[in-house]
């Protein structure tokens, strides 16, 4: 029997915008609010969180209370998202 190693959280390049001269049309298209804020990333591995800027720089120290917030998080989690004020 072969047993596959557990997959460990790590820092996935982000999924950037692509840009278009127009939206595209249908019943099957979505469309949402547009918050504009930084892109980040939380690893949660080894019971440690690490908040990434979308160019792989520490975010911890400048969110210490959002990086605090996500501890909570299940170890080998990874979660892709925009860190917004809402004012």
């Amino acid at each position: 029997m072969v047993v596959a190693a557990p997959i460990k959280a790590r820092f996935i390049e982000p999924m950037l915008l692509q840009r278009t001269d127009s939206l595209p049309d249908g019943t099957h298209f979505v469309y949402e609010v547009k918050l504009d804020g930084y892109r980040a990333l939380c690893i949660k591995a080894d019971g440690k969180v690490h908040l990434r800027s979308c160019n792989n720089k520490d975010f911890n120290s400048r969110y210490p209370s959002i990086a605090r917030a996500l501890g909570t998080l299940p170890d080998e989690t990874v979660i892709d998202g925009e860190l917004v004020a809402l004012d």
